[in-house]
Protein backbone atom coordinates (compact mmCIF):
# COMPACT_ATOMS: atom_id res chain seq x y z
CA UNK A 1 0.00 0.00 0.00
CA UNK A 2 1.16 3.62 -0.74
CA UNK A 3 0.20 6.68 0.76
CA UNK A 4 -0.81 9.49 -1.58
CA UNK A 5 0.01 12.47 0.03
CA UNK A 6 -1.11 16.23 -0.07
CA UNK A 7 1.96 17.83 0.67
CA UNK A 8 1.51 21.54 -0.70
CA UNK A 9 -0.21 22.26 2.52
CA UNK A 10 2.30 20.22 4.56
CA UNK A 11 5.26 22.01 2.94
CA UNK A 12 3.29 25.38 2.93
CA UNK A 13 2.64 25.53 6.96
CA UNK A 14 6.24 24.34 7.50
CA UNK A 15 8.00 27.35 5.74
CA UNK A 16 5.46 29.73 6.33
CA UNK A 17 6.36 28.48 10.22
CA UNK A 18 10.09 28.92 9.53
CA UNK A 19 10.30 32.56 8.30
CA UNK A 20 11.16 35.37 10.36
CA UNK A 21 10.13 39.64 9.85
CA UNK A 22 13.41 41.96 10.71
CA UNK A 23 11.84 45.24 11.08
CA UNK A 24 15.00 47.77 9.75
CA UNK A 25 13.30 50.95 9.67
CA UNK A 26 10.16 52.69 8.76
CA UNK A 27 10.56 51.80 5.35
CA UNK A 28 12.21 48.25 5.26
CA UNK A 29 11.22 44.95 6.82
CA UNK A 30 13.00 41.29 5.63
CA UNK A 31 11.58 38.37 5.62
CA UNK A 32 14.34 35.21 6.43
CA UNK A 33 14.02 32.00 6.78
CA UNK A 34 15.66 28.73 8.08
CA UNK A 35 15.59 26.13 5.33
CA UNK A 36 16.77 23.37 7.75
CA UNK A 37 13.86 24.59 10.02
CA UNK A 38 11.25 24.11 7.46
CA UNK A 39 12.35 21.32 5.97
CA UNK A 40 12.86 19.47 9.65
CA UNK A 41 9.47 20.25 10.19
CA UNK A 42 8.19 18.67 6.96
CA UNK A 43 10.47 15.39 7.84
CA UNK A 44 7.93 15.73 11.36
CA UNK A 45 4.81 15.76 9.70
CA UNK A 46 5.91 13.29 6.94
CA UNK A 47 7.09 10.68 9.27
CA UNK A 48 3.84 11.06 11.64
CA UNK A 49 1.86 10.70 8.46
CA UNK A 50 3.74 7.25 7.58
CA UNK A 51 3.69 6.17 10.90
CA UNK A 52 -0.18 6.03 11.22
CA UNK A 53 0.02 3.55 8.80
CA UNK A 54 3.26 1.30 9.77
CA UNK A 55 6.61 1.38 8.04
CA UNK A 56 5.73 -0.77 5.30
CA UNK A 57 3.78 2.16 3.56
CA UNK A 58 5.79 4.03 1.29
CA UNK A 59 5.04 7.56 0.50
CA UNK A 60 4.15 9.70 -2.99
CA UNK A 61 4.30 13.48 -2.53
CA UNK A 62 1.75 15.79 -4.93
CA UNK A 63 2.44 19.04 -5.27
CA UNK A 64 -0.04 21.68 -7.43
CA UNK A 65 2.04 23.06 -10.80
CA UNK A 66 2.36 26.63 -10.84
CA UNK A 67 -0.07 26.73 -13.71
CA UNK A 68 -3.57 26.11 -12.93
CA UNK A 69 -6.08 24.90 -16.32
CA UNK A 70 -8.89 25.84 -13.80
CA UNK A 71 -7.87 29.30 -15.13
CA UNK A 72 -8.79 28.94 -18.35
CA UNK A 73 -12.56 27.90 -16.97
CA UNK A 74 -12.63 30.77 -15.03
CA UNK A 75 -9.78 33.30 -14.98
CA UNK A 76 -10.84 34.58 -11.08
CA UNK A 77 -10.16 30.55 -9.83
CA UNK A 78 -8.63 31.09 -7.41
CA UNK A 79 -7.99 34.45 -7.85
CA UNK A 80 -7.92 35.82 -4.14
CA UNK A 81 -5.10 33.99 -3.25
CA UNK A 82 -2.83 35.91 -4.54
CA UNK A 83 -0.26 35.79 -2.06
CA UNK A 84 3.70 34.25 -2.94
CA UNK A 85 4.87 31.52 -1.84
CA UNK A 86 6.70 31.46 2.02
CA UNK A 87 10.36 31.43 1.75
CA UNK A 88 12.01 28.19 0.72
CA UNK A 89 9.20 26.99 -0.47
CA UNK A 90 10.56 25.40 -3.59
CA UNK A 91 13.76 24.81 -2.25
CA UNK A 92 11.94 22.07 0.38
CA UNK A 93 10.21 20.09 -2.64
CA UNK A 94 13.54 20.35 -4.57
CA UNK A 95 15.27 18.42 -1.19
CA UNK A 96 11.67 16.14 -0.64
CA UNK A 97 12.88 14.82 -4.91
CA UNK A 98 15.63 13.40 -3.40
CA UNK A 99 14.36 11.30 -0.29
CA UNK A 100 10.72 10.82 -1.99
CA UNK A 101 8.93 9.81 -5.09
CA UNK A 102 7.41 13.48 -5.75
CA UNK A 103 4.54 13.40 -8.52
CA UNK A 104 3.55 17.00 -10.58
CA UNK A 105 1.39 17.35 -13.66
CA UNK A 106 1.53 20.16 -15.95
CA UNK A 107 -1.32 22.50 -15.47
CA UNK A 108 -2.88 20.51 -12.31
CA UNK A 109 -3.50 21.06 -8.63
CA UNK A 110 -2.16 18.29 -6.10
CA UNK A 111 -5.87 17.13 -5.54
CA UNK A 112 -6.17 16.10 -9.68
CA UNK A 113 -2.97 14.81 -9.56
CA UNK A 114 -3.74 12.17 -6.52
CA UNK A 115 -7.26 11.62 -8.00
CA UNK A 116 -5.82 10.04 -11.38
CA UNK A 117 -3.34 8.33 -9.63
CA UNK A 118 -5.83 6.84 -7.08
CA UNK A 119 -8.01 5.47 -9.76
CA UNK A 120 -4.98 4.47 -12.27
CA UNK A 121 -3.58 2.60 -8.89
CA UNK A 122 -6.48 1.20 -6.82
CA UNK A 123 -5.99 -0.23 -3.63
CA UNK A 124 -3.74 2.81 -1.94
CA UNK A 125 -4.85 5.70 0.26
CA UNK A 126 -5.04 8.85 -0.28
CA UNK A 127 -4.13 11.43 2.69
CA UNK A 128 -5.52 14.96 2.51
CA UNK A 129 -7.59 16.95 4.89
CA UNK A 130 -9.19 18.70 1.84
CA UNK A 131 -12.72 17.55 1.80
CA UNK A 132 -12.47 17.45 -2.37
CA UNK A 133 -11.01 14.43 -2.10
CA UNK A 134 -13.99 12.65 -1.35
CA UNK A 135 -14.93 12.78 -4.80
CA UNK A 136 -12.55 10.05 -4.99
CA UNK A 137 -13.31 6.39 -4.93
CA UNK A 138 -11.24 4.45 -2.22
CA UNK A 139 -9.88 5.44 1.05
CA UNK A 140 -9.24 8.78 2.46
CA UNK A 141 -7.59 9.65 5.26
CA UNK A 142 -8.12 13.52 6.22
CA UNK A 143 -5.75 13.59 8.96
CA UNK A 144 -7.98 12.77 11.66
CA UNK A 145 -10.32 9.71 10.51
CA UNK A 146 -9.98 7.06 7.66
CA UNK A 147 -12.78 6.46 5.59
CA UNK A 148 -14.16 4.50 2.36
CA UNK A 149 -15.50 6.40 -0.45
CA UNK A 150 -17.76 4.63 -3.07
CA UNK A 151 -17.96 5.94 -6.71
CA UNK A 152 -21.67 6.65 -6.14
CA UNK A 153 -20.55 8.70 -3.06
CA UNK A 154 -17.77 10.41 -4.87
CA UNK A 155 -20.46 11.17 -7.65
CA UNK A 156 -22.98 12.61 -5.40
CA UNK A 157 -20.33 14.70 -3.44
CA UNK A 158 -18.62 16.11 -6.75
CA UNK A 159 -23.05 17.43 -7.57
CA UNK A 160 -22.81 18.55 -4.29
CA UNK A 161 -19.78 20.68 -4.66
CA UNK A 162 -21.13 22.19 -7.92
CA UNK A 163 -24.37 23.94 -6.42
CA UNK A 164 -22.71 24.53 -2.76
CA UNK A 165 -19.67 26.30 -4.69
CA UNK A 166 -16.46 26.68 -2.81
CA UNK A 167 -15.69 30.00 -1.08
CA UNK A 168 -11.80 28.79 -0.81
CA UNK A 169 -11.52 28.42 -4.72
CA UNK A 170 -13.86 31.05 -5.73
CA UNK A 171 -16.61 29.61 -7.03
CA UNK A 172 -19.74 30.67 -5.78
CA UNK A 173 -22.36 27.74 -6.85
CA UNK A 174 -26.12 28.48 -6.23
CA UNK A 175 -26.48 31.64 -4.25
CA UNK A 176 -27.98 30.47 -0.78
CA UNK A 177 -27.01 27.30 -0.40
CA UNK A 178 -24.52 24.94 0.96
CA UNK A 179 -23.59 21.82 1.89
CA UNK A 180 -26.40 21.20 3.49
CA UNK A 181 -29.27 22.30 1.76
CA UNK A 182 -27.57 21.11 -1.33
CA UNK A 183 -27.70 17.82 0.27
CA UNK A 184 -31.35 18.48 1.17
CA UNK A 185 -32.56 19.61 -2.10
CA UNK A 186 -30.65 16.22 -3.88
CA UNK A 187 -31.91 13.76 -1.57
CA UNK A 188 -35.40 15.10 -2.22
CA UNK A 189 -34.81 16.15 -5.85
CA UNK A 190 -32.83 12.95 -6.72
CA UNK A 191 -28.85 13.38 -7.65
CA UNK A 192 -29.35 14.36 -11.69
CA UNK A 193 -27.81 16.81 -13.86
CA UNK A 194 -31.55 18.33 -13.71
CA UNK A 195 -31.64 18.95 -9.95
CA UNK A 196 -28.69 20.79 -10.35
CA UNK A 197 -29.63 23.05 -13.57
CA UNK A 198 -33.11 23.70 -11.84
CA UNK A 199 -31.47 24.57 -9.01
CA UNK A 200 -28.97 27.34 -10.91
CA UNK A 201 -32.01 28.62 -12.96
CA UNK A 202 -33.92 29.04 -10.10
CA UNK A 203 -31.58 31.79 -8.87
CA UNK A 204 -31.86 33.43 -12.44
CA UNK A 205 -28.55 31.75 -13.60
CA UNK A 206 -27.87 29.65 -16.41
CA UNK A 207 -26.85 25.89 -17.63
CA UNK A 208 -23.76 27.00 -18.90
CA UNK A 209 -23.42 28.79 -15.42
CA UNK A 210 -24.07 24.90 -13.90
CA UNK A 211 -21.10 23.92 -15.86
CA UNK A 212 -19.04 25.90 -15.31
CA UNK A 213 -19.04 25.48 -11.53
CA UNK A 214 -19.13 21.90 -11.86
CA UNK A 215 -16.01 21.58 -14.43
CA UNK A 216 -14.20 23.92 -11.79
CA UNK A 217 -15.32 21.43 -8.76
CA UNK A 218 -14.62 18.13 -10.66
CA UNK A 219 -11.41 16.28 -9.06
CA UNK A 220 -10.04 14.89 -11.62
CA UNK A 221 -9.94 11.33 -12.17
CA UNK A 222 -7.75 8.69 -14.80
CA UNK A 223 -11.13 9.14 -17.00
CA UNK A 224 -10.67 12.22 -16.89
CA UNK A 225 -7.41 13.08 -18.10
CA UNK A 226 -5.64 12.32 -21.72
CA UNK A 227 -2.66 10.82 -21.30
CA UNK A 228 -1.25 10.89 -24.15
CA UNK A 229 -2.09 14.90 -25.39
CA UNK A 230 -1.23 15.38 -20.89
CA UNK A 231 -4.40 17.59 -20.30
CA UNK A 232 -7.26 17.52 -18.41
CA UNK A 233 -10.89 16.35 -19.84
CA UNK A 234 -13.23 18.56 -18.97
CA UNK A 235 -16.50 17.10 -16.79
CA UNK A 236 -19.59 17.41 -19.42
CA UNK A 237 -22.60 15.05 -18.37
CA UNK A 238 -25.36 14.14 -20.73
CA UNK A 239 -28.70 15.27 -19.90
CA UNK A 240 -30.19 12.19 -18.65
CA UNK A 241 -27.31 12.52 -15.97
CA UNK A 242 -28.69 10.67 -12.90
CA UNK A 243 -27.09 8.72 -9.67
CA UNK A 244 -29.66 6.59 -8.32
CA UNK A 245 -29.48 3.58 -5.70
CA UNK A 246 -26.12 3.04 -7.25
CA UNK A 247 -26.59 3.33 -10.37
CA UNK A 248 -24.71 6.20 -11.92
CA UNK A 249 -25.63 6.87 -16.02
CA UNK A 250 -22.82 6.68 -18.47
CA UNK A 251 -20.93 10.37 -19.18
CA UNK A 252 -20.01 12.03 -21.79
CA UNK A 253 -16.50 13.77 -22.17
CA UNK A 254 -14.78 15.86 -24.27
CA UNK A 255 -11.13 17.46 -24.18
CA UNK A 256 -10.44 20.56 -22.36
Amino acid sequence: MKILCDADFIVYKACAAAETEIDWSDDTILVTSSFNDAYNATKRELNKLQDQFGSFASLILFFSDSKNFRKKIMPEYKGHRNRKKPCGYKRVINQLKKEYEVIIKPTLEADDTMGIYATQHPGNIIASPDKDMRQIPGQVYNFDETFTITPEEGAKWHLIQTCAGDSTDGYSGVPGIGVKRAETLFNKEGYSWQTVVKAFTDKDLTEADALVNAQLAKILTADDYDFTKKRPILWNPRADYQIDDGTRSEVESVAG
